[in-house]
């Protein structure tokens, strides 16, 4: 038996949700990108990245950890992520405050 309730997006996927969150998971996945540093992320990090318009490493190198850290949907377990992805580019997150 599933678990949640049965929903149906706009786009009329039918899934099942236990939560209150309205994101359907089919159209979650077709958004997901094939390529480039937001694909190594999950779902919510990639959201929080794109509300704050950063969609390269060069503009993810401008913030600090802790900026990052206080995007909704952001967790400490895409820090890592995001540092390889920096290093790869021969950046880092800017210092201070």
């Amino acid at each position: 038996m599933a678990k949640g309730t049965l929903r149906i997006c706009e786009k009329g996927h039918s899934y099942y949700k236990s939560s209150d969150c309205p994101v359907c998971p089919v159209c979650e996945q077709e958004k997901k990108p094939q390529s480039g540093f937001l694909s190594r992320l999950g779902a919510p990090a990639r959201r929080a990245l794109a509300n704050a318009g950063i969609d390269s490493p060069e503009k993810l190198a401008l913030h600090t950890e802790k900026e990052i850290l206080t995007l909704h949907g952001m967790g400490p377990s895409s820090l890592p992520v995001l540092r390889a992805v920096l290093k790869e580019s021969n950046l880092a997150f800017r210092t201070g405050s």
